[in-house]
Parts: structure tokens; C-alpha cells; sequence
């Protein structure tokens, strides 16, 4: 190899080499990683799609999981019941033993929509479903969503679609109509779509497009929604909006099948997949209402999952670090510190980089001058990726609203408050 290269030191050699790693890999990741970087290509509101069939409209039922949410539910309930759907539709809040006036105020929101004062009993569109002791191996959310599904069920006229959602999520009127109209049209089991977060404050500003970024690097929005070929078996879904057709989630195992998955929403995505094609994508219809006003908000929010999408595996662990420094730090390094051909294949790397970062940005009307900042941003989602693992060694793993949710019912005692 010296040979090839005459006068150049071994060690000119290797920091050559570094340096045509981050090239090749960001070349790959542009042009041969389902396009994932191109934000506008899987959305909702903005791709064609053929005109869907028209009435009779399938009955839909949303399951709406909700844990000391008193300050979320009046704004999402508002929204869900605000739908132009013309179709059946109908609300089911489980109240997952909150003790912050949840059911209250999520009746209160509801009975403000009719125009009628607050009242005990659950206003028309709405039931308000108490959780019932959470069971060992579930988790909370999970176990709530069970119930919900279980009791759409079990009604005299069963829904044809299930709406999982968040109680931090919001719609804007003709959101539901879109949904079903594509599942439908193009015969989805599921139809998910990634809520746009916040981006206001300053923390949001610097972090939250890079955290879309990454989930889209993860699992390309282009390989879910593929039915055949390479790559088609690659499933995943945004927890926050899934239309799931109800008859194909009990044909894959229901809730149940899933009822430890830190990250439920990929691992439902999985199990639909196997029935039928599902779809995700982007979208302005739908929302996160959550606010996360400082770094340490996102870092909680990162850390919640960020060691469970790693299985719980030190070398896994170990890898993505040291894959993580190579893909995003090495380039930045190199292009400031080294000289001759290796600085300018580190400045290569680099700028392809903030090319793939630069239309998430736009989604999220961030400025481009943020593009070059991602090897930082990358880094610090590699500490929010460690400190997930501590909180798991800690027994803090998966941590929402005081329920520690990730620890490992075979090596240790799983401890929860509402129990």
C-alpha cells in the first residue's frame, strides 16, 4: 500500500483511510439508504395518491392511554373530537392510574366541546376507561392500550379501525379522514404517521430535527412502506398516530404480542407487517403538544429507549459509539486537524453530511447554517445514548411518570407505583 502511495508514512496512510471511511459512508447513506434523508418524499399531505373510495366510511375508534396528563388531554381530546370525520368515531381514554385529575379533566374537555358543563359521567363521543392493575411483564402504556382495544371490541358494533394515539397528540380537523382514506386506497393494516414535534424553544431548536434525522436513518421511511422486493421487510411506526385495522391487529396476537416492548411502536409495526402492508410517513396534520423546554427534557426523552433500541446489549452498545464517532465525528476532526488529501476528503465527508441533515432542517423551518452542526448534535445524542444505559444499570431504565418500565422481569423485581 505504501507502494501505491509513494512517500507517504504509515501514518499518513492510516489517517488517509480514516478519512475515506466517513466519504464512503455518507456516499452509501445518500444514494443507497432508501432516500431517507429526503424529508418531503414520505408524507402525508403532500404526495400523490389516488382518489379514495367513497362512503359507506368505516366506524373508527380511538385508544387514547393517558398517566397524570391533565395538562395534555384537554388540548388533544379537543382535537380528536374536532374531527370532520364523516364516519362512526368515537374516543376511549384509559386513565392509566393517574392522580392529577386526568379522567376529570379529560371529561371536562369533552363536555366543553357540547357546550355543557362538567359533569361525572363520560360526555357522548367519550368513555373514560380506569386502568386496572398493571400485571408483571407488561408495560404501562401497553397494558392501557389493551384495555382500550379490548373494550372497542367488545362492543355491540366493533370498529373496523383502531386509532392508537397519545394524549400529547394533536389533530387538525381533516387529519382522521386522510388516515383512513389511505388505508383504504392502498389496503394498509396500518397507516402511522410521525407526529411533528416542537420546535420553539431553544433545546427543541438545536435538537429536535436531529432526532427525526436519526429515526429516518434508522428505519427509511421508503423500505417500511415497501410490499416487495429488497429491503420490504423493514417495519416501524410512529407511536404517537397509528391507524391499525382492528381485525389484522388481533389476526397478529393483539397488544399482548407485544406487551414488554419498551419501543412499542416499531415492534407493533413488525407484527402488522406480517399481515398486510402498513405505511409511515411525515406530516403538518398531526402534532406533538409536548413541550421540551431544556436539553435535560430531550436527554429524558432519548433516554427513556435509546439503550432498549440497542437490546439491553453492552457490545452493542460499544459498537454504535465507536460507529457513531467514525460516521460523524471523525469527519469534522479530520478536516480542522489533518492535512494534504486526508483534510479534504474529511471536509467531503463533512459537507455531505449537512447535505443529508439540510432538508429535515427545512422541514422544521430551521436555518441551514445548523446543517455543519450535526457531528455535534451527534455527539450529543451518543451521551443521551450512554446515560440510557447507566439509568438501566441504575433500575431506572424506560422511565415515564415514576414507572420504571425497562427492567428485565427475569433478573430483577419489576416496582411499580400504581400496584
Amino acid at each position: 500500500m505504501t507502494a501505491a502511495l509513494p512517500g507517504a508514512s504509515p501514518a499518513e496512510l492510516v489517517q488517509l483511510l480514516s478519512a475515506a471511511l466517513p466519504v464512503a459512508i455518507w456516499l452509501y447513506l445518500l444514494l443507497g439508504h432508501g432516500g431517507f434523508w429526503l424529508a418531503g418524499r414520505q408524507r402525508d399531505d403532500t404526495d400523490a395518491r389516488p382518489a379514495g373510495p367513497a362512503p359507506p366510511w368505516p366506524s373508527v375508534t380511538a385508544v387514547v392511554p393517558a398517566r397524570n396528563e391533565a395538562d395534555m388531554v384537554p388540548l388533544s381530546l379537543a382535537s380528536l373530537l374536532a374531527q370532520d370525520y364523516p364516519g362512526p368515531f368515537h374516543v376511549i381514554l384509559v386513565d392509566d392510574h393517574s392522580d392529577d385529575g386526568t379522567a376529570d379533566a379529560a371529561r371536562a374537555a369533552a363536555a366543553a366541546m357540547h357546550g355543557a358543563a362538567p359533569a361525572s359521567a363520560d360526555p357522548v363521543g367519550l368513555t373514560v376507561l380506569p386502568a386496572a392493575a398493571l400485571p408483571a411483564g407488561w408495560t404501562g402504556k401497553l397494558w392501557a392500550v389493551s384495555q382500550g382495544v379490548a373494550h372497542a371490541g367488545a362492543s355491540a358494533t366493533p370498529p373496523e379501525y383502531l386509532l392508537l394515539t397519545d394524549a400529547d397528540i394533536g389533530y387538525r380537523p381533516g387529519a382522521l379522514t386522510s388516515l383512513v382514506l389511505r388505508a383504504r386506497v392502498q389496503h394498509s393494516v396500518m397507516v402511522s404517521l410521525m407526529a411533528k414535534l416542537r420546535c420553539d424553544s431553544a433545546a427543541e431548536r438545536a435538537l429536535v430535527p436531529a432526532f427525526i434525522f436519526f429515526f429516518q436513518m434508522l428505519y427509511p421511511f421508503a423500505w417500511v412502506n415497501r410490499t416487495r422486493g429488497a429491503h420490504a421487510s423493514t417495519a416501524a411506526a410512529a407511536g404517537g398516530c397509528m391507524l391499525v385495522r382492528r381485525e389484522a391487529l388481533a389476526a397478529a396476537g393483539g397488544i399482548e404480542s407485544i406487551r414488554g416492548a419498551l419501543i412499542d411502536d416499531c415492534a407493533l409495526g413488525a407484527r402488522l407487517k406480517q399481515q398486510g402492508p402498513i405505511w409511515l410517513g411525515l406530516t403538518e396534520r398531526v402534532r406533538s403538544l409536548r413541550p421540551y423546554p431544556r436539553i435535560s427534557d430531550i436527554r429524558r426523552m432519548v433516554a427513556r429507549s435509546a439503550y432498549a433500541q440497542l437490546r439491553y446489549s453492552p457490545v452493542l452498545l460499544a459498537g454504535t459509539v465507536i460507529g457513531m464517532a467514525v460516521a460523524y465525528l471523525a469527519a469534522p476532526l479530520l478536516a480542522l486537524a489533518a492535512t494534504g488529501p486526508a483534510r479534504w476528503l474529511g471536509a467531503l465527508a463533512w459537507a455531505l453530511m449537512a447535505v443529508s441533515f439540510a432538508p429535515t432542517l427545512r422541514f422544521y423551518g430551521r436555518s441551514l447554517a445548523w446543517a455543519p452542526a450535526l457531528p455535534a448534535i451527534a455527539l450529543i445524542y451518543v451521551l443521551f445514548t450512554l446515560d440510557s444505559a447507566w439509568q438501566h444499570a441504575r433500575g431506572r431504565g424506560g422511565m415515564w411518570k415514576g414507572r420504571a418500565q425497562a427492567i428485565p422481569s427475569s433478573t430483577t423485581k419489576r416496582t411499580d407505583p400504581a400496584r
